[in-house]
């Protein structure tokens, strides 16, 4: 039987170095179910590295990481049937058609044929965007193939979902849905691993904040554990604070006075 306290990813002193630069400086981490994790950092802090290992895509790395109770360094990569990912930038077959390509992806993961393609056909159409079904993703906007890339981390109902930036592209409608199916697979106890640069949106969506900075965990907790901690009143506020950074205002001005030749 599932002990529901048992966590659903697990690191312990993960650490990792790529030639002689070191990106990551023993994370301990436990993630539970039903957990909406939003993972920040600034730029080259070691969140995509970090995702990358748990999607065994980066190999290399010291100290141990286990997905839904299996160290994934054995080999066994079946948990990959139970994980979804969203990258911040999705290579997507543009030459197919969303049919094609997301029953191939479907497929890919065990479905059937036919439940592939009705799932994302009813998934267009919830998105708006099943008039182009069968047209090739070459001819879509930013935002359509980004819809198409959520719709394809979701098909086989996976237990964990990865998302690198996954409002990328997005209008306004699109976000506030994607945000409450977020809300949603949480409530029916899905993991998702957040990573945005977008500091409004997650500290809307995140029931845990943690803040990656250097290669170590300098955060971890509630939006409102950390305004507590902190005393700042946004996250964005607090992101400046625990990271360091403070000069906005003089690299705007600096700037503009270039722009106007000053």
């Amino acid at each position: 039987m599932e002990n529901i306290n048992e966590p659903i990813i697990t690191m312990r002193d993960l650490r990792m170095s790529f030639d002689s630069k070191v990106v990551l400086k023993g994370v301990n981490l436990d993630v539970y179910k039903g957990q909406i994790i939003g993972y920040i950092g600034p730029n080259g802090a070691g969140k995509s590295t970090t995702v990358k290992i748990m999607l065994g895509l980066v190999q290399g790395y010291s100290g141990e990481v286990k997905i839904l109770g299996e160290d994934i360094s054995k080999g066994d990569i079946s948990y990959k049937k139970k994980i979804g990912y969203v990258p911040e930038i999705a290579e997507i077959y543009d030459n197919l058609t969303a049919k094609e390509y997301l029953t191939f992806i479907g497929e890919l993961y065990g479905l059937e044929y036919e439940e592939a393609d009705s799932k994302a056909s009813r998934l267009m159409e919830l998105f708006g965007i099943q008039d182009s079904y069968n047209s090739r993703i070459s001819s879509y906007s930013k935002g359509m193939k980004q819809k198409v890339v959520i719709i394809s981390s979701l098909l086989h109902n996976p237990e964990i979902l990865f998302l690198d930036e996954p409002l990328s592209g997005l209008d306004a409608n699109s976000v506030m849905v994607v945000k409450e199916i977020f809300s949603e697979l949480a409530a029916q106890g899905k993991t998702i691993f957040y990573s945005s640069h977008i500091m409004d949106v997650v500290e809307k969506i995140s029931s845990r904040i943690v803040l990656l900075n250097n290669g170590q965990i300098v955060a971890d907790g509630s939006f409102k554990e950390l305004k507590d901690k902190s005393k700042e009143n946004s996250l964005e506020e607090i992101f400046n604070e625990l990271t360091g950074f403070n000069r906005h205002r003089e690299i705007a001005e600096e700037f503009v006075s270039i722009i106007q030749g000053v």
